[in-house]
């Protein structure tokens, strides 16, 4: 009841706010204008003030510069590594760059090894440390040594993404503990999260294709060991307290306590119902990213982009991802999820009509370059795809119950990668079925219109969504609760230590 009660205080103060500096707006213009250019700094403090200013740090390195700027340019080096070094075809590309995220699937088991397997006596520290060291050596091999076999290259990739995953989960534990006792703010701080990646996301793709031109994709591995570098300071820096009294002996008896109470929370209709949907709106998304890749830069038949040029447009499109952010955060995130899906889902569908157009030269018959219209497509793309993700991690954050935030959430996240993953796999099979080769494009059209059609299933099973307020609490906090309940290590409060501390 004194959670609730500070709850509706902080929301009637924040309504209160916003109701004064729409009344300064409306009678002081130049005031108004100032308060806008606030408006994010009072947003950060806010956070900083409610959850403390270390948990916004950590969600910067993690989420701003390890994901959004270091997969900004992750993304396009393994394109023109893939299509340049290792030359594969499309179909090929599209299958390995699915596998290359599998370490994205086994989220759950790196959120057991963080909840219930601390080293010397801390939960979040080491996995930073070592996630950040898998990533730079993972890194540096890419770039120093050359010509090497497609198995190890993949062994190497997939390495690295196994440590940003696993800094992900850590700094998602967080996140997902600060929304247990925050519900009020769960949509705050997936703003957040999502800001800070686009972000990142817009600084890497801008420098991407310059970076490539200059360096090669195997000079770009070797920059991307510096974001690794910041996620081991974080280990490092980040203070935590010791958890005392552990008994390893008792690890698997946690293990199989904890994957029990899962079981549980997943056999509860709230929970699996949305989960088979986020599924089936990821599985049926049919990924073609690598055919339109090997279309963009072919010389023949698609438009030549350069370097430079692909690394613009997957910025405008890192343009589009933030400006979803910001139009869930300011104007959408207090929609009931149901009806924030449907309109997402159909935009979404009808969004790939757009490379459509593109790959059957209709812009150019209207008189509209390939360039324009292609960062035009992407931003929209980029953007509608946001605001569709948007609402999956609230979803997602508010099915955890207590005690195992970090690793039921990673569950989460898994189910959703398994549905991309299905994406990028059955798209690769559509490509090849279709004889879309790294010269051949004469069927991409009907690929694209296949997955046009798919995009749009999902929206019959909209009825698997609950149609709740995104500000309410969906699972009840004891559906987890187990026999030895007291034995599972309780969520703590983490703080960044600061540089000058001694103590």
């Amino acid at each position: 009841m004194e959670e609730e009660r500070e709850e509706n205080e902080t929301k009637q103060h924040l309504l209160y706010q916003d109701s004064a500096e729409n009344h300064t707006r409306r009678n002081h213009p130049r005031k108004g204008i100032l308060e806008m250019i606030l408006r994010p700094i009072k947003w950060l403090k806010m956070l900083s003030e409610e959850l403390h200013w270390s948990f916004v740090v950590g969600v910067v390195i993690v989420h701003g510069i390890n994901q959004g700027f270091s997969v900004g340019l992750r993304i396009v080096s393994t394109q023109y590594y893939m299509k340049d070094v290792q030359k594969v075809q499309p179909s090929q590309a599209q299958v390995l760059i699915g596998l290359i995220y599998f370490p994205v699937i086994v989220k759950p088991l790196w959120g057991l090894l963080s909840d219930f397997v601390p080293f010397c006596g801390y939960r979040r520290r080491p996995y930073f440390v070592f996630a950040g060291f898998l990533g730079m050596i993972s890194m540096l091999v890419l770039s120093l040594y050359k010509n090497l076999h497609l198995a190890f290259a993949m062994f190497c990739l997939v390495a690295g993404t196994a440590g940003i995953s696993i800094a992900d989960v850590a700094i998602d534990a967080i996140v997902t503990q600060n929304t247990l006792s925050h519900p009020s703010l769960a949509g705050d701080m997936q703003s957040l999260c999502g800001l800070c990646a686009s972000i990142g996301q817009l600084l890497g793709f801008s420098l991407s294709g310059f970076f490539v031109h200059l360096a090669g994709a195997e000079g770009v591995f070797g920059f991307l060991s510096i974001p690794a570098s910041l996620v081991v300071l974080v280990g490092f820096f980040l203070k935590e307290s010791q958890v005392r009294n552990l008994a390893y002996k008792r690890v698997k008896e946690k293990f199989v306590d904890a994957s029990k109470a899962m079981w549980r929370t997943l056999k509860h209709r709230d929970v699996w119902r949305p989960c088979l949907y986020m599924f089936l709106s990821h599985a049926l998304g049919l990924h073609l990213h690598e055919g339109m890749f090997y279309w963009y830069t072919n010389a023949k038949e698609g438009p030549s982009f350069s370097q430079e040029v692909v690394g613009s447009i997957f910025s405008f499109g890192a343009v589009g991802s933030l400006l979803g952010v910001l139009l869930y955060q300011n104007l959408l995130k207090n929609h009931p999820f149901r009806d924030m899906l449907f309109w997402a889902q159909l935009l979404y569908g009808l969004s790939g009509l757009l490379d459509l157009v593109l790959v059957l030269r209709i812009n150019l018959k209207l008189g509209m370059p390939d360039y324009l219209f292609v960062v035009i497509d992407e931003t929209v793309t980029r953007m509608i795809g946001r605001i569709k993700w948007m609402p999956f991690l609230v979803l997602s954050s508010k099915l955890c119950p207590p005690g195992i935030e970090g690793t039921f959430f990673a569950i989460l996240m898994s189910i959703d990668h398994i549905g991309l993953l299905s994406s990028a796999w059955s798209g690769g099979l559509v490509l090849h079925v279709l004889n879309v080769t790294r010269t051949q494009f004469d069927n991409l059209w009907i690929a694209l219109l296949i997955r046009t059609l798919l995009r749009l299933i999902p929206i019959g099973f909209l009825f698997l969504i609950p149609r709740s307020d995104p500000h309410l609490s969906i699972v009840p906090s004891d559906i987890s609760r187990t026999k030895k309940g007291n034995d599972m290590l309780e969520p703590e409060n983490m703080e960044m230590a600061s540089l000058v501390n001694n103590s």
